[in-house]
């Protein structure tokens, strides 16, 4: 095994987050939401220890950029990898139009 990379998590991530948490804590409670985090940290963990573990986006303009992503259950953890530091771009759920929000915020 390697080095652990950094974690990088940038705001719009980090909200995404928050919300993820909210929405299911309103619908099952804090058990429920604590468990959905909690899956998301350990799946952004294992991206720092094993960063080229999570496929190239299927977008050839996003893949060629470097953009990757793990997923967490119903969720989608994008991300990119710069030497030693993983820094996490989006977390949605799997539905999200991710080609279009990851281009239209950063291309």
């Amino acid at each position: 095994m390697g080095r652990k990379c950094n974690l990088d998590i940038l705001p719009p991530a980090q909200a995404e987050l928050e919300e993820i948490a909210r929405i299911h804590m309103a619908l099952s409670g804090p058990k429920s939401a604590r468990d959905i985090t909690d899956k998301i940290y350990a799946a952004m963990d294992q991206v720092t220890l094993f960063p080229m573990s999570g496929p190239p986006i299927r977008d050839e303009q996003l893949s060629v950029a470097g953009y990757r992503y793990i997923s967490s259950g119903k969720y989608l953890i994008f991300y990119r990898q710069f030497g030693d530091t993983i820094v996490i771009y989006h977390i949605v759920h799997g539905s999200t139009d991710y080609p279009k929000l990851l281009k239209t915020m950063y291309f």
